[in-house]
């Protein structure tokens, strides 16, 4: 919603202001079609090149993300607290062999049926099964822990971020293509040289709207877009992190109602259960 909302300001407020100030939309009109092939083409083409079919997809991918924005909700780290909450208790009260049943296979677990939204997510359940069985294996020291959790992490996040990266590079690049088309026009205009004044202009004009649209699209539109998309991603990303907060409180021998805490506090302050809401749920849990 943000983005058509910015999109819509952007447009009003740049045509708008063209058009106050008497500019005419003729020569835009004219020039756009063919100015919009060289520099879009020439963008798409060099995006192309410079990445793989999978970080294409992956960009594609990111465009619904940015406008749909972070997928985590409250509700959502309430529900992988409580997970959490279950897993820490079971593993401190019955031992860590208890959690195998849920670990191995996770896809008919009572505890993650109970949850089908982190059932889902992929990158989710493969942390918490991953490092729940390392802790089964005796690998229980939390600084280890805690450096392969974060080491994982932080690979997971420049993978996301390939998108926003690639959305950048691109922005980056769209005013020197909308130079490249401006000079097409002006060397078309100059094999026109003997035209009369006023059919230079408009030649002029038309192509000084390749110019006009490179930094437009760099820093109206893709640029913007770039940095909605790198602050959806960090966003989504604390969602993991409060897996590694909870693992990591456990294994310093916290009781699962503290290292649940501790995980809460590393929620994004404006999704963050309180922590009577987060208690109630808690003391609702029932997993069979």
């Amino acid at each position: 919603m943000n983005i058509i909302a910015g999109l819509v300001v952007l447009f009003v407020c740049v045509f708008g202001g063209y058009t106050i100030a008497g500019g005419k939309f003729g020569i835009i009109i004219a020039a756009l079609p063919f100015e919009m092939l060289m520099i879009g083409g020439a963008a798409v083409g060099a995006f192309l090149m410079s990445n793989s079919f999978g970080a294409v997809k992956h960009t594609l991918h990111g465009f619904g993300k940015a406008f749909k924005g972070a997928k985590f909700k409250k509700q959502d780290y309430v529900d992988l607290l409580s997970l959490l909450f279950f897993f820490v208790r079971l593993a401190q009260t019955k031992g860590a062999m208890a959690l195998e049943p849920h670990i191995e296979k996770p896809e008919e677990s009572a505890a993650f049926g109970k949850f089908p939204n982190i059932l889902k997510d992929h990158h989710a359940v493969v942390l918490v099964c991953d490092y729940l069985r390392m802790i089964g294996m005796n690998a229980d020291d939390p600084h280890q822990i805690e450096d392969v959790m974060a080491r994982e992490l932080k690979k997971v996040k420049e993978e996301e971020l390939h998108a926003s990266h690639a959305l950048q590079t691109m922005a980056d690049g769209l005013p020197a293509l909308g130079i490249v088309a401006a000079v097409l026009g002006v060397i078309k205009t100059m094999g026109s040289i003997d035209q009369p004044p006023a059919v230079l202009g408009k030649m002029i004009g038309g192509a000084l709207v390749g110019t006009f649209l490179g930094v437009l699209l760099a820093y109206g539109m893709v640029g913007p877009m770039a940095s909605r998309l790198k602050g959806v991603v960090e966003e989504e990303c604390l969602y993991y992190e409060v897996i590694r907060a909870v693992l990591v409180a456990h294994l310093h021998g916290n009781a699962p109602q503290v290292a649940v805490e501790t995980g809460r506090k590393v929620v994004p302050s404006d999704l963050m259960p309180s922590f009577q809401e987060l208690e109630a749920a808690l003391q609702e849990l029932q997993i069979g």
